[in-house]
């Protein structure tokens, strides 16, 4: 990731996570262990950077790219 940093703009490891439902608001656990945001000219170009990263080198590893709209 050191090829990419300037496109990184946040890192986060293994939060908390809370769900929240029309009966309130619990404690969870989800699959995501790491997430980063990223600020790339496409969808793809941000997808691109991930290729042949060490992560995907464990068994069923896998890193997801979803592009965020503007609220």
């Amino acid at each position: 990731m050191g090829d990419h940093a300037k496109m990184i703009t946040l890192t986060e490891a293994c939060v908390k996570t809370k769900r929240i439902t029309a009966n309130g608001i619990s404690e969870t656990k989800n699959d995501i262990c790491l997430y980063s945001f990223i600020e790339a000219e496409s969808h793809e170009a941000a997808a691109k950077i991930f290729e042949n990263h060490p992560h995907l080198q464990i068994p069923n590893a896998s890193i997801e790219v979803m592009a965020i709209r503007a609220m």
